[in-house]
């Protein structure tokens, strides 16, 4: 039994929101997370004293937007989703912008609401009016996948299980699904019958099509300087052991965007953070699940906002993705518009092992493509091992009065490689991705999607969920206006006792923002000593030490020496291994 839970005997659904817990259990659904409200007292009453606390077992949370953030997370690392539930129309609007990242992110999420009656007749005085809307899904309708407010509980399982499935098909997005206060309530005159959810699974995924795959290979295999871009293809771990191999096959060097693990960094095909002479150069150019494709071909002038491509105007291109299949209107996720040469719709986890199958055959009537291949890897290979030469030499601190980003990293990296790690969230300004050994698909999940400030804590708790009970060593490389954002979600990390390394990447600042003062003000000749004004979180400082023992957390710093970082740092590690509890290491570092 869940911890805090009664044992309760299994009975016939009594109530409207008992048949909802019913459908959560029929589709395994492990966690519902939300902050308490009272349009959903039904479920949650249901949930409890009906279910039992178990599939779905309650995480308790103290705002809307983290209690979907951490199912954002959980997603992330199982592949499915769980459950949050969010307070009508004021628990929708704090929820709105995790959702949204959950959006950007394609990540399936199950987002239930409550609301007061739709019958006016049996509705409180005030609280049930403007807590009412007419109809509630209207408020995040262009940032989910779908939504519904069933009518009648008759029609609650078809709603449900089409939600269900609309989430966790490809591509997968949030859905969000309300359910008014008498609906849950009320007691049911009629049995429900709930079907075999089995017969309702999502369609297998999209294949592309012959003729597409066919002209795709043979651009790859006649090509002198072919390139890959993966952004979300280690979305299914499947398709990174597929691009490996196709990467190899042809000894094409990768790009990895980084909103999944793509490719491994120790490769000696990975050109991550060096590619810039490869794309231009390049005459053909893979793009895989990449969100933003024109973005990955041009440089920007960040000040003037000026784009030119970084690549020839002849070179051809090939995208496979989904990313046409799921476009709204309201918010430009879609980005820029890129001209492709070869566009295939389909899923890179089945496309892959298709394009590779036909690169091999082509391969072995193409004799003067096997000598490029041979003398492209040796090329590519000097490349990233100069690469990886320079970065191992960025980590050493040489200023002895404060941190650098690379030295927090490499500290870091020395307590934790010999453990089974998963970076659920940051990367230190990528430098963790420079130095570490990222080999496995599981060992990074992305960032936030939608670039919404309060996602990190709240989405490494839900990732560390997904995890709780493995040996794996959850590490999240955490930001300090980040967590400003949905500091309370540390209560939620030590209340169920969630194994979680945070480690504070504090530069005392919203340092983006204060990035782009810095930029602003050199073109208009203005003084870059007032950047810091708005956007430094200095004076006075936080104090995250005290602030994540004020919720129950072990915690350590402010870390300010370099000397007293990997001490810290071990013992906070001992912590979460020994313990399986969350704990934070506050570490004063510069902003790069």
């Amino acid at each position: 039994m869940a911890a805090g839970s009664k044992r309760v005997r299994k009975t016939q659904p009594k109530y409207g929101s008992d048949v909802i817990v019913d459908l959560m259990k029929a589709f395994d659904i492990e966690y519902a997370a939300f902050n308490p409200g009272a349009t959903f007292r039904g479920i949650h009453d249901s949930i409890l004293n009906y279910g039992g606390n178990k599939k779905p077992e309650v995480i308790f949370c103290c705002h809307e937007e983290y209690s979907v953030a951490i199912a954002h997370g959980y997603a992330k690392v199982t592949g499915k989703p769980m459950a949050a539930i969010t307070h009508n129309i004021v628990g929708l609007q704090h929820a709105s912008m995790a959702i949204f990242n959950a959006w950007c992110d394609r990540v399936p999420v199950i987002v239930l609401g409550g609301t007061g009656p739709m019958d006016t007749t049996r509705r409180r005085p005030r609280i049930d009016w403007i807590h009412t809307a007419l109809v509630q899904g209207n408020l995040v309708r262009d940032y989910v996948k779908w939504d519904d407010q069933p009518y009648s509980i008759k029609s609650v399982p078809d709603s449900f299980i089409r939600g269900y499935r609309t989430a966790t098909t490809e591509p997968k997005a949030p859905v969000y699904i309300c359910y008014d206060a008498d609906i849950q309530e009320d007691e049911l005159k009629e049995s429900i019958q709930i079907p075999d959810v089995k017969r309702y699974a999502p369609p297998a995924p999209l294949q592309a099509g012959r003729e597409s795959l066919q002209e795709a290979a043979r651009l790859l295999v006649k090509a002198k300087a072919p390139v890959i871009i993966a952004d979300y293809l280690g979305r299914n771990p499947q398709a990174v052991s597929a691009l490996v191999e196709l990467a190899e096959l042809l000894a094409i060097p990768v790009i990895d965007k980084g909103n999944r693990f793509n490719f491994p960094n120790t490769h000696p095909l990975d050109i991550t953070g060096g590619s810039k002479e490869y794309l231009q150069k390049s005459d053909v150019i893979l793009a895989l699940d990449v969100q933003d494709l024109y973005g990955s071909l041009v440089q920007v002038n960040r000040t003037t906002r000026v784009c030119d491509y970084a690549i020839q105007p002849t070179a051809r291109i090939i995208h496979i993705t989904l990313n046409d299949m799921l476009i709204h209107s309201w918010a430009d996720d879609c980005h820029a518009l890129q001209a492709v040469d070869v566009p295939i719709c389909a899923d890179t986890s089945v496309a892959l092992p298709e394009l590779i199958r036909i690169c091999r055959s082509l391969l072995k009537k193409e004799t003067s493509a096997r000598k490029l291949v041979v003398s492209r890897l040796k090329s590519v290979t000097t490349h990233h091992t100069a690469l990886r030469k320079k970065w191992s030499l960025a980590t050493r601190q040489e200023d002895t009065e404060s941190i650098s980003v690379p030295f927090l990293a490499g500290e870091l990296w020395s307590v934790i490689k010999n453990e089974d790690w998963v970076l659920v969230n940051g990367d230190a300004r990528k430098w963790s991705r420079k130095i570490w050994e990222w080999t496995k698909p599981y060992q990074y999940i992305g960032a936030s999607g939608g670039a919404g400030v309060g996602y990190g804590l709240s989405a490494a708790i839900g990732a560390a969920l997904a995890y709780r009970g493995s040996d794996k060593v959850c590490v999240d490389i955490q930001s300090d206006g980040d967590l400003l954002m949905t500091a309370s979600a540390l209560y939620t990390a030590a209340h169920h006792k969630i194994p979680l390394l945070i480690v504070m990447h504090n530069n005392q600042s919203f340092y983006n923002s204060e990035d782009h003062n810095i930029q602003i003000a050199k073109f208009r000749s203005r003084p870059v000593e007032n950047a810091g004004i708005g956007t430094h979180v200095d004076n006075p400082a936080v104090d995250f030490k005290k602030v994540a023992e004020g919720f129950g957390l072990y915690a350590a710093g402010p870390i300010r020496r370099p000397e007293d970082l990997r001490p810290a740092l071990e013992k906070a590690l001992a912590v979460v291994k020994q313990q399986k509890l969350p704990a934070l290491v506050d570490v004063i570092s510069a902003p790069r």
